[in-house]
């Protein structure tokens, strides 16, 4: 049986130093974190629909909290976690069907998913809220 010569002897694994940050690593995390960001935005929604269904004060309260600023900022990052899981989910749909899975072009989906997400915000919050006048 080999001898072990102390710590510096053993092969060490692969952990956070030894790995560079990649785009792909990034937005697999940041995928994880707008799942769960998801679910507390649902509660945000729940909240809206029970406003709505208990009357003129209700809804009053919570279209007070949603049109300040920070309620904005909320709204905003509900609407940016949303496209982004979104298309974070399309995306691994096409690794599912085979597609994508070089360096190259999992590089290119996740810079996609990155611009695609802000864009398309950027572009739902200003039809809704200038086209369709709820920005108020």
């Amino acid at each position: 049986m080999a001898e072990a010569k102390g710590p510096a002897a053993r092969p060490l694994s692969p952990h956070l130093r030894i790995y560079r940050l990649t785009l792909t690593m990034l937005m697999s995390i940041v995928h994880r974190i707008t799942g769960i960001a998801l679910y507390v935005g649902t509660l945000l929604l729940a909240w809206w629909l029970l406003a709505a269904a208990s009357g003129p004060n209700a809804y009053a309260t919570f279209q007070a909290v949603a049109s300040s600023f920070i309620g904005r900022v909320v709204l905003f990052g509900y609407t940016w976690a949303l496209v982004h899981h979104m298309l974070g989910g399309i995306r691994h749909l096409i690794w599912d069907s085979g597609h994508g899975l070089g360096l190259a072009e999992a590089e290119w989906l996740a810079r996609a998913n990155l611009v695609g997400s802000i864009a398309l915000t950027i572009l739902l919050w200003f039809v809704g809220g200038f086209l369709m006048g709820g920005l108020r």
